[in-house]
């Protein structure tokens, strides 16, 4: 929420308020994503050692500490290193235990439920957090949206910042007391040392294929952050309505994970990730297009849901893939860490390279270049999904 969902919804106001450009702002994700980088795979093998509640509940007050610090809307030069601690706790002691802890609730047969479950939880959460902000900033903010000052939009932002950093360090002791260990974890009898299980997992072909979908499919969800800024720039909505449309298609998310899920379970993951890459190509034609314009708001919510769907389909499946890629649940979190490592670089390139594509061609012309960029990546997607469908009906 912090680092990430908080610019998604408020990506106008969140520029404005701490006096940012597009690309600085792409550079701030940058910074957590070079951290993130390194912290996949030390925290994947972590996650073969420790608990995920004691991983996690660690994880989420640090995040919470952060929170602090941006409310009190730090200089650029500070806010890189508080991105860059956010790479870390969000990473290294928080996503592979995250991601284990679900494929172990999963079981043997329901892979797709629990990770739908996982990602459609993750939106409700996304998407109510999301309203609330909307709402207190909508208080705080004067009747005139776009007459507000400065002072008085930090005012307001300030306070969605302290509400979020609440729900957050709620969430990290709820983990703390609530949350139970699985008894047939052993984090303690692991005889392979950290580059053993590396190399054992670099020698399964899917993981390489999960690599490059992960990959795709994540440009296609960092280009969500965007879209509250589109409905700005192209649609010319205020500030207040913008971030109703950042939070609005989180709703989308828990609807598509869950149904998504749900079927993948049915028949298999590949099935379904081939198809999210294909309905995630329509949304990108559709804004690519430079169709999606002011006054067609209907058209505009339409294209937003159509690219939801197939980015937070393909969200839900992704992880849900290994176990159908056959690989041992021992060495599940260094499995995630490897493909994480890779497949989530966009966190390094994709915001100062749309932040650039943005400040450099003002409008419309901007959003194209960036949805054509995404379109690119949404073929290569396709592809490999359609050879990890290849490779694991042979298996």
């Amino acid at each position: 929420m912090l680092p990430f969902v908080l610019a998604r919804i408020f990506r106008p106001t969140f520029l404005a308020v701490f006096e940012l450009t597009n690309f600085q702002l792409g550079t701030l994700f940058t910074t957590y994503g070079i951290i993130a980088f390194l912290s996949y795979l030390f925290g994947g093998a972590l996650a073969d050692k420790f608990t995920a509640r004691k991983l996690m509940t660690i994880a989420l007050l640090l995040t919470a500490g952060g929170g602090l610090v941006l409310a009190n809307f730090p200089s650029y030069s500070t806010l890189q290193i508080l991105f860059g601690y956010w790479g870390f706790s969000t990473i290294f002691l928080f996503w592979a235990a995250m991601i284990k802890a679900t494929r172990n609730w999963g079981g043997q047969k329901q892979q797709g439920k629990a990770f739908g479950f996982l990602e459609g939880g993750r939106g409700i959460v996304a998407a109510s957090i999301g309203a609330i902000g909307v709402f207190v900033f909508s208080v705080v903010l004067p009747k005139e949206v776009n007459a507000a000052s400065l002072e008085e939009r930090q005012l307001a932002f300030q306070a969605v910042i302290y509400a979020t950093t609440a729900l957050v360090a709620m969430v990290g002791l709820l983990i703390f007391f609530f949350l139970t260990e699985d008894k047939t974890e052993n984090h303690k009898d692991i005889e392979t040392t950290s580059w053993n299980k590396i190399k054992t997992v670099l020698q399964y072909p899917t993981v390489w294929l999960l690599i490059l979908i992960v990959l795709c499919a994540y440009v296609g969800y960092k280009v969500t952050d965007i879209l509250s800024l589109y409905a700005v720039d192209v649609m010319h909505f205020n500030e207040v309505d913008a971030a109703k449309v950042g939070s609005y298609q989180m709703y989308i998310r828990p609807i598509v994970c869950i149904s998504v899920g749900y079927f993948a379970d049915k028949s298999n993951s590949a099935f379904w990730l081939i198809r999210g890459f294909i309905i995630l190509l329509i949304g990108t034609a559709l804004f690519s297009s430079g169709l999606v314009a002011a006054p067609l708001n209907g058209f505009f919510l339409f294209s937003v849901i159509i690219t939801g769907i197939g980015t937070y389909g393909l969200r839900s499946l992704y992880f849900g893939a290994i176990q159908e890629g056959h690989i041992p649940y021992s060495i599940m979190g260094t499995a995630v860490g490897i493909i994480s490592l890779i497949g989530y670089t966009p966190d390094i390139f994709m915001g100062p390279l749309m932040g650039y594509l943005l400040d450099v061609n003002l409008g419309i012309t901007g959003h194209q270049h960036v949805f054509m960029l995404l379109g690119a990546f949404s073929f290569i997607g396709l592809l490999a999904a359609l050879r990890f469908k290849k490779i694991t009906a042979i298996e």
